[in-house]
């Protein structure tokens, strides 16, 4: 193979690096953390004290463990009431409900 092609080869696996790192970037912008929705085992990362990172939430909807979601839906995502009957919201933050024993 000649240094030609090698330069090319180079070249091209370069600038395809850089555009997958763009939209992966550009992605990553239009989502955000939203606590409390998750399914037990199904997080992205946060699942408080004790845990390590994704897929370590033990509980559903537990309110430290969060999943990324497209931006601005956080609130809107339905949920099913607490055992209580008090209505079960995400939040853009931790939230102190439905944690671990």
């Amino acid at each position: 193979m000649s240094t030609t092609i090698k330069s090319f080869a180079i070249a091209g696996a370069v600038a395809a690096a850089m555009t997958a790192h763009t939209t992966t970037t550009a992605a990553a912008a239009s989502k955000e953390k939203c606590y409390g929705v998750s399914l037990a085992g199904a997080n992205d990362c946060a699942a408080g004290p004790g845990t390590t990172c994704a897929g370590s939430s033990v509980t559903d909807y537990q309110g430290n463990a969060w999943t990324l979601v497209d931006a601005g839906t956080c609130a809107d995502i339905e949920l099913p009431a607490m055992a209580d009957g008090t209505p079960r919201e995400g939040s853009l933050e931790a939230l102190d409900r439905d944690l671990p024993a």
